[in-house]
């Protein structure tokens, strides 16, 4: 599998390539050259299987040569043998017809662990075989901060800096982020919203001279990896419910667009799902595109979930390049 850049003129890379790049040199996001498809057979196939082996069949595609299909079935049994739930993503039934996806079982207790646990492992597999050390920065409004850290801290190949909205955080997660003692670990705070935090992350990875001299990469979810991560537990969730014989609609709160773009990515592969509904808060910006087909920023209202107080949301991108 390639990939290539939403805006045309970065190189085309390989799997392990693209998790190392996080954004791509000419400031757009890496998608696949080509969506591969599952068939019926073989999503009624997982049906039962562990976690782990179900997310290295949904990977496997995407990462091609990069990882044999042990070696990758390895990292993700050693990804998701930290979390607290034996079904890592278990599903909680509400009503006949409403079920609730349990994203929360991580080291950090952040929906985002189920990516960042298998990303850093990426990070030191790829690291390891050219010798090599990778500078991470990123923007959290809180919980990608957290399990990135949690995921990275310690590793000998890597140095994470995170940037987040002073004020506009949870106070667990500030406390998760500022208080790690390893070495490689540093947490930055900014006068401002997450779009601030966002917008100087995106200024180091267009300074060339700087990224290339520190070797950015990114755990947002301008990386490619962490979102098809996430593409995982909607084909567990799916499966479980019925799929492929029935079809099983999504709603998700939605801030960067990254957790329901996976869900966009599981429906480009074959998975049968009705509909992705976007859930936002009063920082509505996705449902005012939508209904209305403008895209205008109208300023962050703070709220008590922060990682939905985005204004410019990244993965919106890559859905206009999918589309177009």
């Amino acid at each position: 599998m390639r990939y290539i850049s939403t805006r045309g003129t970065a190189p085309t890379l390989d799997f392990a390539e693209v998790t190392l790049a996080g954004l791509a040199s000419d400031g757009g996001l890496y998608m696949p050259e080509h969506w591969p498809q599952f068939s019926s057979a073989e999503i009624a196939a997982m049906r039962g299987l562990p976690y782990a082996e179900l997310a290295a069949r949904v990977m496997q595609p995407f990462v091609g040569e990069c990882l044999t299909p042990d070696r990758l079935r390895e990292l993700c049994e050693q990804a998701y043998g930290r979390f607290a739930h034996s079904a890592v993503t278990p599903l909680k039934q509400l009503d006949e017809s409403q079920w609730l996806l349990e994203l929360f079982h991580g080291p950090t207790l952040a929906f985002k662990d189920v990516a960042l646990q298998m990303l850093g492992l990426l990070f030191e597999e790829f690291l390891a075989r050219e010798d090599g050390k990778l500078t991470i920065v990123g923007a959290t409004s809180g919980d990608t901060g957290s399990a990135a850290i949690d995921a990275v801290a310690g590793l000998d190949r890597v140095e994470i800096f995170m940037l987040h909205p002073k004020g506009r955080v949870s106070d667990v997660q500030r406390r998760q982020m500022t208080t790690p003692s390893e070495a490689n670990v540093h947490a930055l705070s900014v006068t401002g919203h997450f779009d601030d935090c966002q917008a100087r992350v995106k200024d180091m990875f267009n300074d060339f001279d700087f990224r290339d001299g520190v070797r950015l990469a990114g755990v947002n979810s301008i990386n490619w990896a962490r979102v098809l991560a996430q593409v995982v537990y909607y084909f567990t969730s799916a499966v479980a419910l019925g799929a492929p014989h029935r079809k099983v609609s999504f709603t998700v709160p939605t801030g960067n667009f990254g957790d329901i773009f996976a869900g966009y990515i599981a429906r480009k592969i074959g998975l049968p799902i009705d509909k992705l509904v976007v859930a936002t808060n009063q920082n509505d910006i996705l449902h005012r595109c939508l209904t209305t087909g403008k895209y205008i920023p109208d300023g962050v209202i703070p709220s008590i979930s922060p990682s939905m107080d985005i204004q410019v949301s990244s993965n919106f991108e890559r859905v206009l390049f999918d589309a177009y």
